[in-house]
């Protein structure tokens, strides 16, 4: 009796070595098409995000090489004197960018000196002082009006601004800061005042919109901490918040100049038009975008087309300048930390 069962086990012993294999073999044989469908999207998808990354610089350079080949006639004409000229007449075909470089720097910088104090209060207001129940409101309100198209804007300038400015508030300005220099001339209305203050409405909603999220951001702890050491609304507002979302809303800002910078149809109808460097606020101007697409159908000479596509090189050129800045001044306040320019 004892010898069937060493048989028995002798045969399962010698069995059990075989069984293994097969099943091993079995597991290995559903799981190696599944690593591969894997292997297969993990590739598929990193060679998308590539292309991705790689189209956006492609579309940068071939921006850059059609905009030097198209201006090639005036950049060869002109050479840096173009940047330095303030004459530009088609007939004789003398042309500068000097006044529209100078108009659109004056008009940007006059949009933020209005835009952003008003934004940055309306942030505040919105996060810390408003009533729950106007709230979410008047934030609608203030993001709709980014939804505006410009050709709006522009009408309203216009219809409404621009009498409102030659009636009443441009002899204003006369009579009590013609000393300074900035508003001596006639009150024609339109000008780079007219246009600074169209393009401070458009790039409000923008930065306030955005401020606002990121004073959302900044932890209620902060704010109760600088309450717990005896410090007033305005500290804890100072203290507590500003300080803590600056980088944010400095980039609120920056997005800010860049729609102010290149924005055309709005600051068109209000500018005024003129190809000289006005003298003062009040006076009629002309920003690199406005004349570009003032003039871009009217160009017959080679060599006008020529000085025109050049412009929006040179307003290429400038908004690159000013992405520098403001990461330097990112980087300036952040004490090198770039990974919290976005926080």
């Amino acid at each position: 009796m004892p010898v069937p069962l060493k048989l028995k086990v002798g045969r399962q012993a010698e069995q059990a070595p075989e069984e293994e294999p097969r099943e091993k073999l079995a597991v290995v044989a559903v799981r190696a098409p599944r690593h591969r469908e894997a292997w297969f999207a993990d590739a598929t998808f990193r060679s998308l995000v590539i292309a991705c990354a790689i189209s956006l610089l492609i579309i940068v350079v071939l921006i850059v090489f059609q905009l030097v080949r198209q201006s090639s006639l005036s950049l060869h004409k002109f050479g840096f004197k173009f940047l330095t000229t303030s004459m530009w007449n088609p007939v004789t075909g003398e042309f500068g960018a000097l006044p529209f470089i100078y108009g659109t720097i004056v008009t940007s910088i006059l949009a933020l000196l209005i835009a952003v104090p008003l934004s940055l209060g309306t942030a505040l207001f919105l996060t810390e002082l408003c009533p729950p129940f106007l709230r979410r409101v008047l934030g609608t309100i203030v993001e709709l009006l980014a939804a505006i198209p410009s050709v709006i804007y522009g009408l309203w300038g216009i219809f409404v601004l621009v009498p409102v400015l030659r009636i009443y508030i441009e002899p204003w300005l006369q009579r009590n800061l013609g000393w300074t220099g900035l508003f001596s001339g006639a009150p024609y209305g339109v000008g780079l005042l007219a246009a600074g203050i169209v393009l401070a409405i458009m790039v409000l909603p923008i930065t306030a919109s955005i401020s606002r999220e990121v004073i959302l951001a900044v932890p209620r702890s902060q704010r109760e901490a600088v309450l717990a050491l005896g410090a007033t609304r305005w500290e804890v507002l100072r203290i507590g918040v500003l300080r803590n979302a600056r980088v944010g809303i400095l980039g609120a800002i920056i997005l800010g100049l860049g729609r102010a910078v290149g924005e055309t149809m709005a600051v068109t109808m209000v500018i005024g038009n003129s190809a000289t460097i006005p003298n003062s606020l009040l006076a009629p101007g002309n920003t690199l975008a406005s004349v570009v697409a003032l003039e871009f159908t009217e160009a017959v000479e080679n060599i006008h087309l020529s000085s025109l596509i050049e412009l929006a090189l040179v307003l290429f050129v400038i908004t690159l300048i000013m992405n520098a800045l403001a990461r330097f001044l990112v980087w300036s306040v952040t004490g090198g930390a770039t990974s919290r320019t976005l926080a």
